[in-house]
């Protein structure tokens, strides 16, 4: 039972890992098109989830954790738009440096390790409840 249990923790530390992951994804998404509220000024920066394995030392068991959140320091991308009220003195207007392709890849990558680790979960747990049929 300790072994299985285990189990559940490593798979439920990387789908929370992922969750995190997902939703920092999400506000990339939802802010690829924001602006800066003052002309010439820094938009939305893309952020990006890093992971770190870090070790249980009484259980023995490696568990999946978030190193940090950190800010993409890639170009934002310009656009020509001098009517615009963010524009600057050149009337360039900075756009975050979010790139939707690359953010539904990152998406479809974290759903995929998410629904692995679940589905290790659930693999355990009908081990678990065969064990428990076969003792009856």
């Amino acid at each position: 039972m300790d072994k299985l249990s285990s189990i559940f923790d490593i798979s439920g530390s990387a789908m929370r890992a992922q969750g995190l992951r997902l939703r920092t994804i999400a506000e990339n998404l939802a802010n690829r098109e924001s602006t800066s509220a003052e002309p010439g000024g820094s938009p939305y920066r893309r952020r990006v989830v890093t992971f770190k394995n870090e070790m249980d030392r009484a259980a023995g068991i490696n568990y999946v954790r978030v190193d940090k959140v950190v800010e993409d320091r890639s170009n934002f991308q310009y656009r020509f738009n001098p009517s615009h009220p963010s524009a600057g003195i050149d009337g360039y207007v900075k756009y975050p440096n979010v790139n939707s392709l690359i953010e539904m890849a990152d998406m479809r990558e974290a759903t995929r390790s998410y629904e692995a680790n679940l589905g290790v979960i659930q693999q355990s747990k009908d081990m678990l409840m065969r064990t428990i049929e076969m003792l009856r």
